[in-house]
């Protein structure tokens, strides 16, 4: 999830634990490793678990003619929160991006928990996404510079499986907490959370240094961390223009809002993506599009499936927070299915991607219409969508293989902050656009038609790129 590449090997920077023979969990990485992977956990936690109450959120606050911008405000804050974090990491060392990080992500979560008004419930979910941004960006950080190299990818794996078990239970859990008590209970359970952490962490990485500064849109290492953070500002600025427009009530108005958003949006992306991402040129730069296309349709679809399953079905908050649950749990099916794939045919990754694509289009097809027509029995969306989380596990983990396969040593850094960038930004214009419609024509049949039927053709443009994440020969 992080954007910030592990720092380069620097013996100075590791700590005693670089000499010894121990593991993760040894005495010296112990404290820091529950840190960091209870961390990640709560991240996941908030992430599924308000995803599946959102609806009952913004029915409670009113805010259901907005409703894309509760998931849409956190992703656009997150990239803020991102860059702002690597930059505090470069130049002053983890330590103050460790506190901070986690006072803002608490300070969020009690503001949602207070909030009386969707608009005050749309900054606490900004004020969440800056700490979210900060949290993930620490967390690969401190691995890279604290933990020997010996160590790096049984930790780096264990920050990816601890997603899985907040993914199972944070939709389950944050539905029955809704039903038995409210949802600011949710919020109130998760700000003191991130805290309570401190003390496992501060003590291991106050003796670390900054990390080398890397500029995500470069290959080299310059002082240019402030351009790239402006460039993260005006790539989010004219992200929210151009959703904002798209619920404006005049055309004119929202046709300039959304030209001028969109504008910006692009300008500021090509400083910040590799050249020849928008044309998706062979390698990694076709990588990074089907990033961003892969997680449109997965994430986008994902954001609209709570809330057709109570708007349209009547289920109970906690049964819709299953799909969720069932996307996630498929998701690390196919993922390991992959990997065992891989172990034996590395050189067909392009044929998996397709294959993972082709599978999650069809999981999402049914998916959304067993979600958008309510003649239909409401479980084949949670049929559809554990199809379509195999397909995403399968071709996540195909194309970010792929990717970094085709990527020069020196540019893993650059590219790794790509694939992420592209991942929050589809999730939050997609979640956005969906809101729009919503806004436009209701929680009904017609808006969740047309809402699956964008991610559909979102993802059959990524089956049609499938094969461009192979490098030519001559590359």
């Amino acid at each position: 999830m992080d954007t910030i590449p592990p720092p380069t090997k620097n013996p100075d920077r590791q700590l005693s634990a670089d000499r010894g023979t121990g593991g993760i969990f040894s005495r010296d990485l112990r404290g820091p490793t529950i840190g960091i992977l209870l961390g990640i956990g709560i991240v996941a936690f908030e992430s599924l678990g308000v995803a599946t109450i959102l609806p009952t959120i913004a029915t409670d606050l009113g805010g259901m003619g907005s409703y894309g911008w509760g998931l849409a405000a956190l992703m656009l804050a997150n990239i803020i929160g991102t860059v702002a974090a690597g930059s505090s990491i470069d130049q002053r060392g983890p330590l103050r991006t460790v506190i901070v990080g986690s006072i803002i992500f608490a300070a969020g979560c009690a503001l949602a928990g207070v909030s009386t008004s969707w608009e005050l419930f749309i900054a606490a979910r900004a004020l969440q996404g800056l700490g979210v941004g900060a949290v993930m960006a620490y967390a690969y950080s401190v691995v890279g510079l604290a933990y020997p190299p010996r160590l790096h990818a049984v930790m780096f794996a264990c920050l990816s499986s601890a997603w899985t078990i907040p993914s199972l239970l944070g939709p389950v859990l944050a539905g029955l907490l809704t039903s038995w008590f409210d949802w600011r209970v949710v919020f109130w359970a998760l700000s003191p959370a991130m805290l309570l952490l401190l003390p496992l962490i501060l003590p291991t990485i106050k003796g670390l240094a900054r990390s080398p500064q890397i500029d995500l849109a470069g290959t080299t290492p310059t002082p240019r961390m402030g351009r790239t953070s402006l460039h993260a500002v005006f790539l989010v600025a004219g992200a929210a223009v151009l959703l904002a427009g798209l619920e404006l009530p005049s055309l004119a108005l929202a046709a300039v809002a959304v030209i001028l958003g969109a504008g910006s949006t692009v300008m500021a992306l090509r400083h910040l993506v590799p050249a020849g991402t928008f044309k998706a040129v062979r390698g990694a730069p076709a990588g990074i599009a089907i990033r961003f296309l892969l997680c449109a349709v997965y994430f986008g679809s994902e954001a609209f499936l709570p809330l057709g399953l109570m708007g349209i079905h009547g289920w109970p908050v906690t049964l819709a927070g299953a799909g969720l649950a069932a996307g996630a749990l498929a998701w690390s099916a196919g993922s390991f299915a992959q990997a065992r794939l891989d172990s034996r045919h590395p050189g067909r990754r392009h044929q998996a991607v397709t294959t993972g694509i082709a599978i999650l289009v069809a999981g999402e097809l049914l998916m959304g219409i067993a979600v958008s027509l309510p003649g239909m029995w409401g479980g084949w969306a949670l049929v559809g969508w554990a199809i379509g989380g195999v397909g995403m596990g399968i071709a996540f983990n195909a194309a970010t293989s792929a990717t970094m396969a085709a990527t020069n040593p020196e540019r893993t850094g650059s590219i790794s902050a790509s694939l992420q960038l592209s991942q929050t930004l589809a999730t939050a214009l997609i979640a956005g656009i969906g809101g729009a419609v919503i806004a436009g024509f209701g929680a009904g049949t017609t808006s969740f038609l047309a809402i699956f039927s964008i991610t559909a053709l979102l993802g059959i443009a990524g089956l049609l790129l499938g094969r461009r994440i192979q490098p030519s020969p001559a590359t």
